[in-house]
């Protein structure tokens, strides 16, 4: 199990940021008070997505893969209706796939099932 991946963003995209990745069913919970007012964690079924704001933040290669359920279409639709850009993939194992970027510019990709369900 993964139990978290951080991205950096710069401060005036954390809000923003924050608001894609509820889009995907992350919430805000509390950090510990060593990082208070440093660091925005959000979770979601024990995954966390660790935002760091940093004036110097660069997008960071790779992606991260996020699985969405039963509500792909509705989590694209509503991406879409923000303005992103949605990339559709290939459903190499019957899965709907797509990627997209966060409001920071790092790429995720949704899926419906991972690989073997």
């Amino acid at each position: 199990m993964i139990q978290h991946v951080t991205r950096e963003v710069a401060p005036a995209q954390l809000e923003r940021c924050a608001r894609f990745y509820g889009v995907l069913g992350f919430r805000p919970v509390p950090v510990p008070p060593g990082i208070a007012g440093r660091a925005l964690w959000l979770e979601r079924a024990g995954t966390q997505v660790h935002l760091i704001p940093r004036e110097d933040a660069e997008v960071q290669s790779g992606h991260v893969g996020i699985v969405v359920g039963d509500r792909y279409a509705q989590t694209i639709e509503q991406l879409r209706g923000q303005g992103h850009e949605i990339d559709p993939r290939t459903a190499h194992w019957g899965s709907p796939r797509a990627y997209v970027r966060d409001p920071a510019g790092h790429l995720v990709e949704l899926m419906a099932f991972p690989p073997g369900t």
